[in-house]
Order: C-alpha cells, then sequence, then structure tokens
C-alpha cells in the first residue's frame, strides 16, 4: 500500500486568504495546505478519501490517472466540493465512479450536486454510482475497508482502517469501541487543528494523548490550522513516532 496525502489543511486551506501571519507567509513548501484528503494505492486499486475543493489540483500535482473510487469520511464541503471534477475519470476509465458514503452523506450530495441526479442529464455531467456503507466493514475490489465510528462535535462521522493503516480526519472524540479497531494499526493519520481549544477538531495536546493511546509505531497529524504553527518548529516539540504530515507526503505498508 502506499499512501498520498494529498491535503493535510483545515476548510480554509493554509494560507489563508487575506492572513498575514508568519505560516501563512512562510516559503516552506510544507506550511501550504490543500484542504485534507488522501489516496491509497493497494496493488492495482487506486482510492481517493475525500473530494475537497482542491480535488482536481490534487490529482494534477501527484500525477494520479486512475482512481477506482472514492470513500467519503463526511458531508462538510470541505471533503465534498470537488465531486464535479471526476469527469475525466470518467471519461478515461469509461465507467460510472462509485462514490461510497453513509446514507446522510449521499444524501447531502444528491442535494448539492442535484445536476448530477436528474432524471434528464445535461451532457458531460459527472457519472457516479452511490453506494451507502454503515458501520460495518466493505470491500472495494476485494479490500476490506472497516469504517471508525468517531464524533465531529455532534456530527458521526467515519475513519477508515484498511490493513494496518488507519485513516481519522474532523474528531473531537473517539469512543473506547472504535479505539479497539484502531489498535494494532502500524500507522495512524489523526486530525490536529491547532493548540488552543476547539469544539469540533482535537488540538495538538489532545492529539498527541490519542496517538499515545492507540499505539501505533508511527503517527501523523493533518487537518492543520494556520494556528498551529510553522512545521518544522511544530515538529521538533512532537514525542517520537508522531509527526505532522504535509501535502506530498508518501508513506508505504507492505
Amino acid at each position: 500500500m502506499k499512501i498520498t496525502f494529498l491535503g493535510t489543511g483545515t476548510s480554509q486551506g493554509v494560507p489563508v486568504i487575506g492572513c498575514d501571519c508568519e505560516v501563512c507567509k512562510s516559503l516552506d513548501f510544507r506550511n501550504k495546505r490543500l484542504r485534507s484528503s488522501v489516496h491509497l494505492q493497494i496493488g492495482d486499486l487506486s482510492v481517493v478519501i475525500d473530494t475537497g475543493p482542491d480535488f482536481r489540483a490534487q490529482m494534477l500535482q501527484n500525477s494520479i490517472k486512475k482512481v477506482d473510487a472514492i470513500v467519503y469520511t463526511h458531508e462538510h464541503k470541505d471533503h465534498t466540493a470537488g465531486l464535479d471534477d471526476i469527469r475525466p475519470f470518467n471519461f478515461m476509465q469509461k465507467k460510472d465512479m462509485p462514490v461510497f458514503g453513509r446514507k446522510q452523506v449521499l444524501e447531502q450530495i444528491k442535494r448539492e450536486f442535484s445536476y448530477i441526479f436528474a432524471s434528464q442529464k445535461y451532457p458531460g455531467v459527472p457519472q457516479v454510482e452511490p453506494v451507502e456503507i454503515d458501520e460495518q466493514p466493505f470491500h472495494i475490489e476485494g479490500i476490506q475497508f472497516t469504517p471508525l465510528p468517531i464524533l465531529h462535535y455532534k456530527l458521526p462521522v467515519l475513519g477508515f482502517r484498511i490493513g494496518d493503516f488507519s485513516y481519522i480526519t474532523d474528531a473531537n472524540h473517539i469512543p473506547d469501541s472504535t479505539i479497539d479497531l484502531v489498535r494494532g494499526s502500524e500507522i495512524v493519520v489523526l486530525n490536529a487543528l491547532q493548540k488552543t481549544s476547539h469544539i469540533s477538531h482535537f488540538t495538538l495536546d489532545e492529539a498527541v494523548d490519542m496517538a499515545k493511546t492507540l499505539g501505533a509505531e508511527k503517527t501523523y497529524f493533518t487537518h492543520i490550522s494556520h494556528r498551529l504553527g510553522r512545521h518544522q518548529e511544530v515538529e521538533e516539540e512532537l514525542p517520537k513516532g508522531i509527526f505532522l504530515a504535509y501535502d506530498g507526503l508518501e508513506l508505504s505498508l507492505p
């Protein structure tokens, strides 16, 4: 499995429009963060988790020319807004794109992209195959995805475990039952928004505590705000085995 971080930023991305803070003005490429998304290459299977507003740029920047399926964590726009840009994959692959999500996620997508699902479609609209999932494991071309139920304030959100890789974003609470599902992962991804308290996201300290609880060999933080601080300085503060992810970072698992 090859894991590529397509985006590691929060809903506004980094830099933030109109902001002159030291992070937003930084020339370090690791402080340039598109909206959160990850690409998984598992043998011949190519899967993207979440299609945020930067989806097109992420596909181009990472030279991704094939996507077999899209999996959604939840229905917020910073995770779904790029769905229209799957059209080139429809044309190249000559098939509908399977999109996996909970019932409420698919319903939200159908409202926001109503033209995709119209009875009389405008020529050239994206072709999708909605696939409803719940909290039970499901398979994409024989690869098992285990949903990881979490809370984003009061909104139910799913992370996913695929083999020894677990991906969780937009969380401020992980139930004990989900912690049990994550334990034993070799690589875990968690959100770490900023250092100060937030109503719906882990702070840096909360994410570090959760990483220690989960006990993975390596943990990477994503969904990072400009308020967290500059990449190099923050990473130097982190315990052994815990890192900040950045856009374009590639990881591998056997």
